[in-house]
């Protein structure tokens, strides 16, 4: 039997009156637990509050393909509370020690409140408490699992150009090993000033100029025409040069000066010399390129963080789209077509930057998802009155009106088990409204728009 100095020792019962702590007892069930036993199912109807008198015990449940563990311990009230709208357990309960809990029937919820006022005040607390907690977690856990769809796409965006880099980087040894050799056996010629000029006057029209690829058949028919040039003076295994002069564009009578100005065996040295500061020259623009691309999307990561700049600033809208498509750029190169549609006047808001382009891949990401990965998006943005709009737009199969309505709601998806939190759009809102703007949907089959009014940074507030 418990006693009621018991119940007070519990910090949501202390000082309640003795008559209160009475009738609570009078209505309750003390249940002794072993080590190991559940007192409660996932999936079970939340019909019980219970108060852990002694012993651990501990809540688990699978969210979004996670298992979550909570701790239980003496003085917690757990379980169910008065005016949640939970219908079912979303956790198991089970002890860790033995111990005892008291077992309320959420049945006489509507007495507890007439009966236990100020009790009930002290459980609508920690309910909401609870609420805030759940919600940082699923919320942290959103954030998280963004991070990490758009860290593996941006590893991979990454790895395309610095895997380009150092293959080039590695083809440059064998290169200049032969530019040595050719250069040696060069040397070893008796060479009037007249043919040196001609040969580097050769290489350094190759190799300094910024050649356009010719196409693939352009390419064929140069590779087969300095192919038979070589081989009718005599070079038959050089055929292996012909491909990278052909890509640099080099046309074949150009090459016929070496043959009537040297022997054949120093036109061989000069030619393969010049073939090899050609492809010199064509893996510097690749690593060029490569670096290039790795810096501006090192770039784009530092805008999109808005690292190294203030939190808050006046961001220019279209810079911040730009910045984010770059971002997701990933997703989007699978067979989604980009419709730009810009003021061309800047159009300044006074934001967490940074804050705003979750703004944006929330939007974008989920308009990928409901296309597919195939179809058009379309970006727009325009100034009206003091507020800049921003309007983000797909082709995809529409929300369906049953949806619509639920779209904002924390916790509310339509993805899969593991695919989504039902936290994104209700993010969005909070930000768009964090902002003293206002978001709008539009929808139906093919045209689905989400407007996004934010003020100015030049408004009055």
């Amino acid at each position: 039997m418990i006693e009621k100095s018991e119940l007070l020792r519990v910090p949501a019962f202390t000082d309640l009156p003795d008559d209160q702590i009475a009738w609570f007892l009078s209505q309750s069930q003390e249940m002794h637990l072993k080590a190991g036993d559940t007192y409660v199912r996932q999936g079970d109807p939340a019909d019980s509050m219970f108060v852990i008198l002694e012993g651990q015990f501990q809540w688990r449940g699978e969210f979004g393909g996670e298992t979550v563990v909570l701790s239980g311990k003496p003085g917690d009230v757990t379980g169910v509370l008065p005016f949640s709208r939970m219908k079912q357990f979303t956790v198991s309960g089970r002890a860790v020690t033995d111990g005892r809990v008291l077992k309320f029937p959420a049945s006489l919820f509507s007495e507890l409140v007439q009966k236990m006022p100020e009790l009930t005040t002290r459980l609508v607390g920690m309910m909401s408490d609870r609420i805030r907690e759940a919600t940082r977690f699923e919320q942290q856990r959103d954030r998280l699992a963004s991070l990490g769809k758009l860290s593996a796409g941006l590893a991979h965006e990454l790895n395309n150009p610095a895997s380009a880099a150092k293959r080039a980087a590695s083809q440059l040894r064998d290169i200049l090993k032969k530019i040595r050799d050719a250069s040696l056996e060069l040397g070893r010629r008796d060479l009037t000033s007249a043919q040196k000029s001609e040969i580097e006057k050769l290489e350094a029209s190759f190799t300094q100029q910024d050649v356009v690829p010719p196409d693939a058949l352009t390419v064929s028919d140069l590779e087969d025409q300095i192919d038979s040039l070589l081989r009718s003076h005599g070079q038959n295994d050089l055929w292996q040069l012909a491909a990278g002069l052909a890509r640099r564009n080099v046309r074949p009578e150009v090459l016929e000066s070496l043959f009537a100005n040297l022997d054949g065996d120093t036109a061989r040295a000069a030619l393969v010399r010049i073939s090899a500061s050609v492809e010199v020259a064509s893996l510097l623009h690749e690593i060029e390129s490569s670096t290039g691309r790795i810096s501006d999307l090192v770039g784009a990561i530092k805008e999109y963080t808005y690292m190294d700049q203030a939190a808050v600033q006046n961001v220019d809208i279209v810079k911040s789209l730009e910045t984010t498509l770059t971002i997701l750029n990933h997703k989007l190169k699978q067979g989604v077509a980009v419709q730009r549609d810009y003021q061309r006047v800047p159009l300044l808001v006074n934001s967490f930057g940074s804050e705003l382009n979750q703004v944006w891949t929330n939007i974008i990401d989920n308009a990928i998802d409901a296309m597919h990965g195939k179809g058009e998006l379309r970006v727009r943005t325009y100034r009206e009155d003091t507020c800049v709009v921003v309007e983000i737009g797909d082709n995809g199969p529409g929300i369906s009106p049953e949806v619509k309505p639920h779209i904002f709601e924390p916790f509310f998806t339509t993805k899969g088990v593991g695919e989504g939190t039902g936290l994104g759009l209700d993010t969005v809102q909070r930000i768009v409204k964090k902002h003293r703007g206002n978001i709008q949907v539009s929808s139906q089959p093919g045209d689905t728009r989400f407007q996004v009014w934010l003020p100015l940074a030049d408004a009055p507030p």
